[in-house]
């Protein structure tokens, strides 16, 4: 049985917590939990404008958690520096844009190339693993290997429309087939994020070569209603089928 890890994303539990400008929920507190039901690393996206994590959650969570904590960051000077002071083991590239309500899609990979190059090798040589959050693009995986990434994060927003909107997605489907296969090729590991729920994570789960689902909003929903342990477990159930 292959070993396809879930990483639980923890976002949404601090936009609760904005929302209200109170202490609770807890981020903390949700990403020690999800450790405990078998997350194998919690993500958190450090934005820009700290809508929902903030550099308090980030000491906070990389002290306590013993599982990887994967940092998402844009490709700027001031992530860098807080990226590089925090040394998380995990590293998520990813664009950013101030009025988007959630990721619009993966980087583009040709803007700023060579900081972001600089950017890669910095935190490379912090030992910590570096992915890039790209489009099921065959170019766009030789550019990240290019780069000298460790990983790919493949956007699956756009198949996850589809699914949610019950309309055809064979053909986005057999995209990020072809985005995986090329990835493996190229020594890349392959992860997968964006919009998944249970469904989209059990089609996607069926593709060989993904070892990595990251999944956030949709498992941070569902545990209001099922709870949190709960919901991992059943993600985790899911994607050792």
């Amino acid at each position: 049985m292959r070993k396809i890890r879930l990483g639980v994303n923890i976002d949404h539990v601090a936009t609760v917590r904005n929302a209200r400008g109170e202490t609770y929920p807890s981020p903390l507190r949700a990403a020690l939990l999800a450790e405990k039901n078998g997350a194998d690393s919690v993500t958190i996206h450090l934005r820009e404008d700290r809508r929902h994590i903030n550099e308090f959650d980030l000491k906070k969570i990389i002290k306590k958690l013993k599982i990887p904590l994967n940092l998402e960051i844009a490709s700027t000077k001031e992530m860098l520096k807080i990226a590089y002071r925090s040394r998380p083991p995990f590293i998520c590239i990813v664009p950013e844009k101030r009025k988007e309500i959630t990721t619009e899609g993966g980087l583009n990979l040709d803007h700023n190339k060579n900081f972001l190059r600089i950017l890669i090798k910095k935190l490379k040589k912090n030992n910590s693993r570096i992915s890039l959050f790209i489009e099921p693009s065959l170019k766009d995986l030789e550019k990240a290997k290019k780069l000298d990434a460790d990983c790919v994060e493949i956007h699956t927003g756009k198949l996850c429309n589809l699914i949610n909107k019950k309309k055809s997605y064979k053909n986005e489907l057999k995209r990020i087939q072809k985005a995986v296969q090329k990835g493996n090729q190229l020594g890349l590991e392959v992860h997968a994020g964006h919009g998944l729920t249970y469904n989209s994570a059990r089609i996607l789960s069926k593709i060989k070569g993904i070892q990595e689902f990251n999944i956030g909003h949709f498992l941070v929903g569902e545990s209001i209603f099922e709870g949190m342990p709960s919901t991992i477990k059943k993600f985790k159930k899911i994607l050792k089928l």
